[in-house]
């Protein structure tokens, strides 16, 4: 469970096609709020350039961030005395969700010790799903925010280390293969680049006539030749060495 401090900063301004994401919000959870909790709803979502839309969604809120989803419960009004269906709604709604969250609402004392009771009294696990207790409406709906704009994050940072992993076996493999074929006799780096363009791996230039390279290539005769045979004749091949 996570504390009741409140961090007054508001998530940076990463872009996700223009915007930190999408906030779907349950429309009869609209209903039961004040009118000016919507307002400041709406206004954080705006000035923290996220899209608000009303829907009928089974948890309070759904953000959409960088491609992620999180889902959230959020309860405003804790009644000491009618906690169950919460609970019933935390059971149903954590096994349809990967990433959910439960905010709640608890003003004083008497609120977090019927919280904390109810807590292990419904069998919940800790971080299953993990739950964030309040001390205002205001400050729960702010980390919800910073929750789902961190995970966001995260996983664009995930996605351009990929990408950058994936680069970069590219760009090992086709020094891999520029010191493979240059390793033929007479030939340079710009007809290894030929090559690969015209003819493709080194598996595939072995296999291929000096006419099928004259014909796809700018190589000279001599040079289609000596590829050929160096990749095709065991007299003419030398295995490469590669460090």
């Amino acid at each position: 469970m996570d504390s009741y401090r409140r961090d007054s900063t508001t998530p940076p301004n990463a872009s996700f096609s223009g915007t930190n994401g999408v906030c779907l919000m349950r429309s009869s959870w609209k209903e039961d709020q004040h009118s000016s909790f919507i307002h400041f709803i709406s206004t954080f979502l705006s000035a923290n350039s996220f899209r608000l839309n009303l829907v009928p969604i089974a948890p309070d809120f759904i953000f959409n961030c960088g491609g992620l989803s999180v889902a959230f419960i959020f309860v405003t009004n804790w009644d000491c005395n009618n906690v169950a269906p919460i609970f019933n709604r935390v059971q149903q709604l954590k096994a349809q969700f990967s990433r959910f969250y439960v905010v709640i609402t608890l003003p004083g004392n008497e609120e977090m010790d019927s919280f904390i009771e109810s807590y292990f009294k419904f069998g919940m696990v800790i971080g299953k799903p993990t739950f964030i207790p309040v001390k205002d409406s205001e400050m729960g709906f702010e980390k919800m925010v910073k929750i789902a704009h961190s995970s966001g994050v995260y996983k664009q940072e995930r996605i351009e280390e990929k990408f950058k992993a994936e680069r970069k076996k590219l760009v090992q493999g086709m020094n891999f293969y520029l010191k493979v074929v240059t390793s033929i006799p007479g030939i340079d780096n710009h007809d290894a680049n030929a090559l690969s363009q015209a003819i493709g791996s080194v598996q595939a230039i072995a296999k291929a006539s000096k006419e099928q390279i004259l014909e796809n290539t700018d190589l000279s005769i001599d040079k289609a030749e000596t590829v050929s045979r160096f990749l095709r004749d065991p007299k003419f091949y030398v295995s490469p060495k590669i460090n």
